[in-house]
């Protein structure tokens, strides 16, 4: 089983112009999540996907393989899915990683990579349980609801009939894709969910895709907004 971890940058946030070169103690953001994803011993090469010249070429000056990527796309599954169109060599399984998350644990990376060893997986993703029970009630962080297998069931931004006698689970926004399964989600238009919660998953449930979903007890710092590199800087301290 061969497997690429992408990490899709955008130049353009709209909370946080050129987020991926922010520099976090002597390196830009997406230098530390490249050498994140170097430490993952399932993955057979690593590639940022950009649609910006500063970005691409900043990576390949840290000794990083880049690839540039059209401007137009919707989201980070899309411009995944150009990178496996484009490459001439071949991928089972493709992952993509956060570019915003320069701490990111490389066993996360080996964890859904090895939810593949089922051939019955397709798409995988992962989630936490929650500890602080006001986040549960919030709508800022994405909930993963699963069955007892860890077939994903729906995912949701906020939990209505919230009970104390029940675990929930924080969604972590890496995903993993057999690449063949990649290149059909990115054919299917949104979601009348999707487009409710904002959440892009929710379209391949629509679609009748099956989700894996593994229990991870990491969860990494992302950044939003240039404040948010502050909260990096102190704890990487």
């Amino acid at each position: 089983m061969k497997v690429i971890g992408i990490i899709p940058a955008r130049y353009a946030s709209s909370r946080f112009l050129g987020k991926p070169l922010a520099d976090i103690l002597g390196k830009s953001m997406v230098q530390r999540v490249y050498e994140q994803c170097k430490k993952a011993n399932s993955l057979s090469a690593v590639i940022v996907a950009t649609d910006h010249k500063k970005i691409f070429n900043h990576v390949i000056s840290f000794g990083g393989r880049a690839l540039m990527t059209e401007t137009t796309h919707l989201s980070g599954t899309d411009r995944c899915n150009e990178v496996i169109q484009t490459l001439t060599e071949k991928y089972d399984i493709a992952i993509n990683i956060q570019g915003d998350e320069p701490c990111i644990n490389p066993e996360q990376i080996d964890q859904i990579a090895s939810l593949f060893n089922s051939e019955k997986v397709n798409i995988a993703t992962l989630a936490k349980k929650i500890e602080d029970k006001s986040l549960i009630t919030g709508d800022n962080s994405p909930k993963a609801i699963f069955d007892e297998d860890g077939i994903a069931l729906n995912f949701c931004r906020t939990v209505e009939e919230y009970s104390t006698e029940k675990d929930y689970f924080k969604h972590i926004g890496i995903y993993g894709y057999r690449t063949e399964t990649l290149a059909e989600i990115c054919e299917l238009s949104p979601s009348e969910n999707e487009l409710k919660e904002r959440l892009e998953q929710l379209r391949w449930l629509d679609n009748n895709y099956q989700i894996k979903v593994g229990i991870t007890t990491y969860e990494g710092v992302s950044v939003d907004t240039p404040e948010d590199i502050k909260k990096i800087k102190a704890q990487m301290r």
